[in-house]
């Protein structure tokens, strides 16, 4: 019988596969299936039948395999936040390293090229400096509850993180181990006080309702604790009446921001936002600088694996008292900055107003006179009047989006020719893709994958460019 959707499978799963699915193969058909690992034997069920693969959910596992251990947290299996908890975090390196190399060699075709073994993290739990809480009118519902023969309601005020795929559920987490245990703290207290003061949720389907997204930002080696709390109003005296609760109950808070995002727009950025208590930012630090932190401007979300980053990012970098750095992407400005003291000149370049906002501002607390900010589109602001003013790249650090770089982008590298380019990545099949074409002009040297996040199947890849003589 040929392979349908809503058909029960056995199979044996034999591989991890990209975005955390374990696959395995049924009559030489590709199925992937979230929430396995390999050596596992399970029953699933067809959720979807291409030609040339499938895509199953898991509803039992029949023999667990030896990779599979038992998650630290009772949502691991039905959560978005984390894909290989059940997974040892020794195998999750090693599978993590695997997707790379097969990234490079498959997508980047440098099948010559080895990647090298992967940097750990030293804590893989509780290493989040910023989770994002996500508020809804819906519940996800377990499948036990699913398959209860008596009605269960789903309709509530809940708070958690969205289940895979689905925007309109949200699971309602009673735990989590990916921040500070504090931050699942406040986000508790933060549901039973809206509940308690028939607060409503926001239904993104109808556009109606108050609350829209929870946010906290917890410094690694300061003390700083921000809430960020996102609604769909503007209501000054709701926001000081829960901003008093909330620091009544954790004075470790330092700082309370109130986005108002009044559009239909998912975003958890605010169209304006409001310092309702503290300084509005909070305090980090990487390496020997400190880091102004504002609630909407983007930092690398684990400090110490960042540290290790940028230390990889440094030494592929191999800079002279002399040189002329361009960071692409640049954010906040911490590698900006990071970079700074081995350079003559370092020029960041950033889409982001707040971002550019927050480097400026963090070039200033870190009394640093060689850097120069510029606000813009990569492929419109990147052009041969910004080299000439600045200067030429001696050498050229490119940190993009998960989508990589845009192709005018990546043509500009090739005519530029700059001695010397570290790719930063999040992504590393967008990575592979985009040094295929830039290894027409340079010779890719290195790759060297660093995990900053632990319990799920994203990793952080750097790369190092030379130019071909």
């Amino acid at each position: 019988m040929a392979l349908k959707k809503g058909n029960d499978i056995k199979l044996k799963i034999d591989d991890a596969a990209y975005k955390g699915k374990g696959i395995g193969k049924i009559d030489g058909l590709a199925v992937f299936v979230p929430n396995t690992a390999p050596g596992d034997r399970i029953k699933a069920r067809v959720m979807k039948k291409k030609k040339n693969y499938a895509e199953a959910k898991l509803l039992e596992v029949l023999e667990e395999g030896p990779y599979r251990i038992d998650p630290k947290c009772q949502h691991a299996k039905n959560c978005g936040g984390c894909s290989w908890q059940h997974v040892s975090y020794k195998h999750q390196k090693e599978f993590k390293q695997d997707q790379v190399r097969d990234h490079i060699h498959r997508i980047g075709g440098l099948t010559d090229l080895e990647v090298s073994p992967i940097i750990s993290c030293d804590n893989p739990f509780y290493y989040r400096n910023k989770m994002e809480y996500s508020i809804g009118h819906k519940r996800w519902l377990s499948q036990e509850e699913v398959n209860r023969d008596e009605y269960v309601d789903d309709r509530c005020f809940a708070v958690g993180l969205h289940a895979p795929g689905r925007f309109d559920k949200i699971l309602n987490i009673r735990e989590c181990h990916l921040q500070d245990p504090i931050s699942y703290k406040i986000m508790d207290f933060f549901r039973q006080w809206c509940i308690k003061n028939d607060i409503a949720p926001f239904n993104r389907i109808e556009n109606k309702g108050f609350m829209r997204n929870l946010i906290i930002r917890k410094a690694f080696y300061t003390d700083d604790l921000m809430v960020n709390v996102v609604t769909y109003q503007d209501d000054q005296g709701l926001i000081e009446a829960l901003a008093k609760a909330l620091r009544e109950e954790f004075p470790e808070i330092t700082t309370i921001i109130n986005n108002v995002n009044d559009t239909k727009s998912p975003t958890s950025e605010g169209r304006y936002e409001k310092v309702i208590y503290g300084p509005g930012y909070i305090t980090d630090k990487i390496g020997d600088y400190h880091f102004n932190i504002d609630a909407n401007a983007f930092f690398q979300t684990n400090t110490p694996q960042a540290e290790q980053l940028y230390e990889v990012v440094k030494q592929f970098a191999d800079i002279e008292a002399d040189n002329i750095i361009y960071d692409l992407y640049c954010g906040v400005g911490t590698l900006t900055i990071y970079l700074s003291d081995k350079a003559q000149k370092v020029v960041g370049i950033e889409l982001e107003e707040v971002a550019i906002k927050n480097a400026r501002r963090n070039a200033e607390v870190n009394n640093i006179a060689n850097v120069s900010f510029i606000k813009g589109d990569m492929k419109d602001v990147f052009t041969e009047a910004v080299t000439n003013k600045f200067g030429a790249p001696d050498c050229l650090i490119t940190d993009p989006p998960r989508a990589g770089m845009h192709p005018d982008v990546v043509d500009r590298l090739k005519e530029l020719k700059v001695p010397r380019i570290v790719y930063v990545s999040c992504n590393s099949s967008t990575m592979a893709r985009d040094l295929q074409k830039l290894n027409e002009v340079y010779e890719i040297q290195e790759v060297q994958p660093v995990d900053m996040f632990p319990q799920t199947y994203h990793i952080e890849t750097v790369a190092k460019l030379a130019l071909r003589k």
